[in-house]
């Protein structure tokens, strides 16, 4: 039985709850047996639901510990959680990967570019190997669509800051390049993200809160598709993890997250200067 140590900002979020279960399904699948054996939180009680670190641990059959050093110790495998407050994932990567245990970082990876960056040069130094990706890197919908030309991504979530992440996913993984440059502008609640990369190649991400998530794409030799991205991604996202503690390498080159930071990163900013080309 492998041991995996969740660290989070509160527990008993969408997050901390959801995956355990698609965690031991996967294991499943790979013929191992894996559980949330350990969980720390900075905050006792969840501002989601009010239930408190204790009662999330019952409920998930997991033991508490009272420091980070204390549960990376005793598990095998980490997990950074706080999806919601990318900008406490520097300071627990920092606490986590000098432990040198494989360790997966949750979505939003951090607040902005200098501060990725860091982390990645904390890896380096203690030769941890982790990753980090949004859900929709890997929803089905991408599947035959990297090296595409042109992409126009659909997504919607409660706010612009946390959700435009798994749209700049879903361009970084399928047109592969650097992105340059972002113009933003907006209609009511809309926002719409023109995005140039290098290689010749364009982008635009559509906000808004009821979209579902979803991509159009156009090939070098002109074929268009569009498609909804349904449902099952995160199911493969935590596959990929379960096989990345296993001892493989993740499914995409990593690198990547630090271009999908930057595109974020600047898509942000444009909300703050509509209509003005901000170059990255």
């Amino acid at each position: 039985m492998k041991k995996i140590g969740f660290v989070d900002y509160y527990l008993s979020e969408w997050h901390a709850n959801s995956y355990p279960a698609w965690m031991i399904e996967a294991a499943e699948k790979l013929g191992k047996e894996y559980k949330i054996a350990y969980a720390w939180a900075e905050e006792y009680i969840s501002p989601v639901d009010g239930r408190n670190t204790d009662e999330w641990c019952a409920a998930m059959g997991a033991e508490r510990c009272d420091s980070i050093d204390e549960l990376c110790e005793k598990s095998d495998f980490i997990v950074v959680l706080a999806p919601s407050n990318p900008e406490k994932h520097l300071e627990y990567a920092e606490a986590v990967l000098k432990h040198g245990k494989r360790t997966y970082i949750d979505k939003t990876f951090a607040p902005d570019y200098k501060t990725a960056r860091k982390i990645f040069n904390i890896g380096e130094k203690y030769g941890a190997k982790f990753f980090s990706s949004s859900a929709l890197r890997y929803s089905s919908a991408l599947d035959g669509l990297c090296g595409s030309k042109y992409v126009t991504t659909f997504g919607g979530g409660s706010n612009f800051d946390e959700y435009i992440v798994h749209q700049a996913e879903m361009v970084i993984a399928t047109l592969q390049s650097e992105p340059l440059s972002v113009k933003v502008s907006r209609q009511g609640k809309q926002y719409i993200v023109s995005v140039k990369l290098e290689g010749d190649k364009a982008a635009t991400m559509i906000y808004a809160p009821s979209f579902s998530f979803a991509i159009a794409a156009e090939s070098e030799c002109g074929d268009a598709v569009y498609r909804a991205c349904g449902a099952g991604f995160f199911q493969d996202l935590i596959l990929d993890m379960i096989k990345f503690f296993e001892g493989e390498e993740p499914s995409f080159d990593t690198a990547q997250t630090l271009l999908v930071m930057k595109l974020r990163e600047a898509a942000i900013k444009g909300t703050s200067a509509i209509d003005t080309e901000i170059e990255i």
